[in-house]
């Protein structure tokens, strides 16, 4: 009996250790962005999941100067807008390949041009690869899972 109890405890622990590990393989949670230029922080951007399709918002600024802290550029419903708060990604589902997601849209917010998305977990779900890009141009950051 007492080996059947730990044989269970044991499986038990591992199937909720594997539930995490699947929870990583997602974009959903707080990333830390970094700027692709600078290498520097940039912000926090929350990632969130309804229905299969994932948005996210920045939740935080990390530049102690940020050069704009509204969205002068943008052409859309969030012109002007503060950045704080501002949906930055829309329309991010999962491709075929279990660890892409694509076919929404990023805002650059410093430039207020929105390009076409692909995000890509790295690491086992430690970091994730954003891409913006029109046609064959392309810009990639690697963000950096905070939660």
């Amino acid at each position: 009996m007492r080996q059947i109890l730990t044989a269970l405890a044991i499986g038990l622990s591992l199937g909720l250790g594997a539930t995490g590990a699947f929870a990583q393989a997602t974009p959903a949670g707080l990333w830390k962005t970094i700027d692709d230029e600078t290498k520097t922080e940039k912000s926090l951007v929350r990632i969130t999941e309804a229905g299969g399709v994932y948005s996210g918002k920045v939740e935080k600024g990390l530049d102690p100067n940020p050069k704009n802290t509204t969205c002068a550029a943008c052409t859309d419903e969030r012109k002007d807008q503060p950045i704080i708060g501002m949906t930055i990604i829309k329309n991010a589902k999962a491709g075929a390949d279990k660890e892409v997601f694509e076919g929404g849209e990023i805002l650059d917010p410093n430039n207020g041009k929105t390009y076409k998305l692909r995000l890509k977990m790295l690491e086992g779900g430690k970091k994730l690869e954003v891409r913006g890009y029109i046609g064959p141009f392309f810009r990639n950051q690697q963000w950096i899972r905070v939660e």
